[in-house]
């Protein structure tokens, strides 16, 4: 009995999955960096709820102040405290103060992309979520 292990190779499957921004942070501020933990970002609940990232997921963090760009996962910071914390080698990778978007990315068919929208949410100077 032959088993199809790899049905895309003869065209069974008619669709593909896409890397796509699901969901960010946008242009919240370095509230800390504690280079001595040993990696992450600590982002306060309240944010993290607003935008649907998850504890332990996956992120790109873009600074806006130096060009950065890297990975790293969540920690989930405590609710209502506007914390924004590079820990680990991520610290030195930013100042207190400077602005970063936080990206959290997913896959999807193309189907699904075309008619997706990303959750973005928008903070104030104290990192409190204003609008998405």
């Amino acid at each position: 009995m032959f088993v199809n292990y790899y049905p895309y190779l003869w065209g069974e499957i008619n669709h593909m999955f896409v890397h796509v921004f699901r969901a960010k942070l946008h242009r919240v501020k370095v509230t800390e960096a504690n280079l001595n933990y040993m990696g992450s970002i600590t982002v306060d609940e309240d944010l993290l709820d607003a935008s649907g990232i998850l504890p332990n997921e996956k992120v790109q963090i873009v600074n806006v102040n130096n060009g950065e760009r890297f990975e790293t996962y969540i920690i989930k910071g405590e609710r209502g405290s506007g914390q924004i914390c590079l820990n680990g080698p991520a610290a030195r990778k930013v100042q207190l103060g400077d602005i970063l978007i936080v990206i959290a990315y997913g896959m999807m068919t193309l189907e699904e992309a075309k008619n997706f929208t990303p959750q973005v949410v928008y903070v104030d100077e104290n990192n409190r979520h204003v609008k998405n």
